[in-house]
């Protein structure tokens, strides 16, 4: 019930601020696929840069659209509104307040995957975009909804979401197989970005998308920073309440 009410509260916040989300969620892919995209006219292995491009423009709309719905948000009710402490005061389970805010996050990243995908559906490049895909996108919006939640409750203020998302998100927007393949960085610096939960992601949905399979390493890299952060958040909720 905790978890569904979380999620209810997520829906009620998305319909009243349907444009804006929206809007928000195509405003920067679509502009990197114009500019990146179709301004420069180039190829990659072989295949049209738009064939590389797309993958990662769609990793990274499910990373920013999972980490904002939650980084922000739940930082202002922590610090102002002081909604964390009445979730703890309240028989909701804490646990379920976490998977309902982590689950919430993610489905809000799959919307904006999904724009990206009905944006460039018109665009013939033969690219396979199937179940698997979209679970490899709600999967990497609960590592980053998961990560949002953590910094959100380490914030000091409401500017701190900001901050993390320039020191954090966009890095690895630009680093992590998106834009560039990772092929030519230095060797060490290659295997720290290849480690990092969206150079998996797009690595798996560009296998997808090529009609290949993804390994299943991107898979186990994902879990981990799910498992890792989830237990973060678990104890810093719980010990917070214990105080």
């Amino acid at each position: 019930m905790g978890i569904l009410t979380v999620l209810w509260e997520k829906w009620v916040e998305f319909r009243r601020d349907f444009y804006k989300i929206t809007v928000a969620a195509m405003i920067s892919p679509l502009m990197y696929l114009l500019i990146f995209g179709m301004g420069i006219q180039t190829t990659s292995h072989g295949e049209p840069y738009l064939h590389f491009l797309i993958p990662g423009i769609v990793a990274m709309a499910t990373m920013t659209g999972s980490f904002s719905a939650i980084a922000q948000n739940m930082s202002v009710q922590r610090l102002y509104e002081k909604a964390l402490d009445q979730v703890m005061v309240s028989p909701t389970p804490l646990w379920q307040f976490i998977v309902g805010q982590i689950i919430g996050g993610s489905l809000r990243g799959l919307y904006a995957g999904g724009i990206i995908l009905l944006l460039t559906w018109p665009i013939r490049t033969d690219l396979i975009f199937n179940g698997l895909s979209v679970f490899i996108m709600f999967l990497n919006g609960t590592v980053f909804s998961t990560i949002a939640l953590v910094l959100s409750f380490l914030a000091k203020s409401y500017t701190d979401a900001p901050r993390f998302t320039a020191y954090i998100i966009t890095p690895m927007s630009f680093l992590c197989n998106t834009f560039f393949s990772t092929e030519q960085m230095p060797a060490g610096f290659r295997q720290i970005i290849a480690l990092l939960p969206l150079s998996q992601t797009s690595a798996m949905i560009r296998s997808i998308a090529n009609a290949e399979k993804p390994g299943i390493f991107g898979f186990v890299v994902l879990g981990v920073y799910l498992v890792v952060f989830g237990l973060i958040s678990v104890s810093f909720i719980y010990k917070k309440k214990n105080l």
